[in-house]
């Protein structure tokens, strides 16, 4: 493994200081119903193009880390569904090694992002830490993966399923600001309010992006910019709760419990959580894209 491979679109733009965000694909592979995942992964490169920037997706295909995906290989990836990988930083070895396709979460997404030079990205939500923690430590490889990258992100806070005072204050103790997209509370990602207090409100794109430039002239770590959902749900807590010991009665560990609780969700809340997630993936996209055409512009 030589690295991440780069499309000819993202190595060209990269080359001309233009504006580059990318993109996980976990959302794509293992986030939704099969068949929706990779209407997701399309409107979210389309909203990044047309706010001017060039969409990055990630992925392990064919023995390789890629930083840009064909529409051939984001469908491939679709395909795979729960076939495929879930990639993070330790995953990309082995997932490259055996030439299996690999869905790269936040974390799997940064180390792309670290090797190809891109400083933008977006998501749905990022990991954390865990419910239960105090019993069985467990932590999301996104948190160090962002405090060692210097890279903005732009979601809707914490996955809803983790501790996200917890995770909050973890992020604290990394370094890594955590700023809100016009807002003083850290989303719930299903929910657009009653998450703990960010570190800095942010009003416009250009200001994101002033934060951004400022803070990694004296660090090498991850921003985080927290938007809240458009017509988020407020009753979703109870749902995740009964998600969760469902997942315990069931057996469901480790990277496994994220997409049973979301299809739990999109289950029970009949479709619901679905339409939610679905538009906060591509707002999040088209706000990263506005920041990194931001700072392109004041380069």
């Amino acid at each position: 493994m030589n690295g991440a491979v780069l499309s000819q679109e993202v190595a060209a733009a990269l080359e001309g200081e233009r504006a580059v965000v990318a993109l996980e694909t976990t959302i794509v592979a293992h986030g939704f119903p099969p068949g929706e995942g990779i209407a997701v992964g399309r409107e979210c490169e389309s909203r990044v193009r047309a706010a001017g920037a060039m969409p990055a997706t990630v992925a392990v295909l064919g023995g390789e880390l890629r930083v840009g995906l064909s529409d051939g290989d984001l469908a491939r990836v679709a395909s795979a569904g729960p076939d495929a990988r879930k990639v993070g930083p330790r995953d990309i070895g082995a997932c490259v090694a055996q030439g299996a396709v690999g869905a790269t979460t936040v974390g799997g997404t940064l180390v792309a992002c670290r090797q190809a030079g891109i400083r933008f990205m977006a998501t749905g939500g990022i990991g954390g830490v865990h419910r239960g923690y105090s019993e069985h430590l467990d932590v999301s490889a996104d948190l160090p993966a962002l405090a060692h990258t210097p890279v903005l992100v732009v979601c809707s806070g914490v996955k809803s399923l983790l501790d996200v005072q917890a995770t909050s204050e973890l992020l604290e103790t990394l370094g890594v600001p955590v700023l809100g997209w016009q807002t003083g509370e850290l989303p719930l990602f299903y929910t657009a309010r009653g998450g703990p207090p960010v570190s800095t409100r942010v009003e416009t794109a250009a200001e994101a992006a002033a934060i951004a430039r400022a803070h990694w002239q004296v660090s090498g770590g991850s921003l985080v910019l927290a938007r809240p959902p458009v017509d988020g749900l407020a009753d979703v807590e109870p749902l995740i709760e009964e998600a969760l010991r469902a997942a315990t009665a069931r057996g469901v560990t480790g990277q496994a419990v994220t997409p049973f609780v979301l299809a739990f969700l999109h289950e029970r809340s009949g479709g619901r959580t679905l339409d939610v997630n679905r538009r906060l993936a591509a707002d999040n996209a088209a706000l990263a894209a506005e920041v990194a055409v931001a700072f392109s512009a004041t380069g």
